[in-house]
């Protein structure tokens, strides 16, 4: 059962981090290289407390299908996605936004257990934890760019 965990300070406030990491448009953007789209459920905008997405992507050359829930929010402080369906056996991922003076210091927590059990364990071990690690870190980076373009453009309006 790893835990991936991982924090990215933003120089944007918390309010557009939290809408940004919660926009299904701006995922499939940073997720373009798995070719990720949503597919049924909240398929554009911000999602919201107790909405699904289904989500459509090549992941290690495998088409693959996963459907999470957000199942907390505490906005623009935290929300919380778990999977209702897919390929791991389960996972909850948290995303928390703590407020700076200068901004936002964006943490992630993802914590999955993979199927098959003893294999699965070994695929971690293998290559599983850190293709998920650089999947959110890649995505988490893409965030902050946006984040920060935006806010960037706003200071010179």
């Amino acid at each position: 059962m790893p835990v991936i965990e991982m924090s990215l300070f933003i120089d944007a406030p918390v309010q557009l981090c939290f809408d940004l990491s919660r926009s299904i448009d701006i995922h499939m953007e940073s997720t373009s290289e798995t070719q990720e789209r949503a597919i049924a459920g909240r398929t554009s905008g911000l999602i919201e407390l107790n909405e699904t997405v289904t989500w459509e992507a090549i992941h290690l050359g495998v088409r693959q299908r996963l459907t999470v829930r957000i199942t907390e929010m505490e906005a623009p402080h935290r929300f919380v996605d778990e999977m209702v369906s897919g390929a791991f056996k389960r996972f909850t991922h948290w995303h928390e936004f703590v407020p700076y003076e200068n901004g936002t210091l964006m943490k992630d927590r993802f914590d999955y257990t993979s199927p098959l059990g003893v294999l699965g364990r070994v695929a971690d071990s293998l290559f599983l934890e850190n293709y998920m690690t650089r999947f959110l870190r890649q995505r988490n980076e893409y965030i902050k760019t946006t984040a920060e373009r935006q806010t960037a453009m706003n200071e010179f309006k």
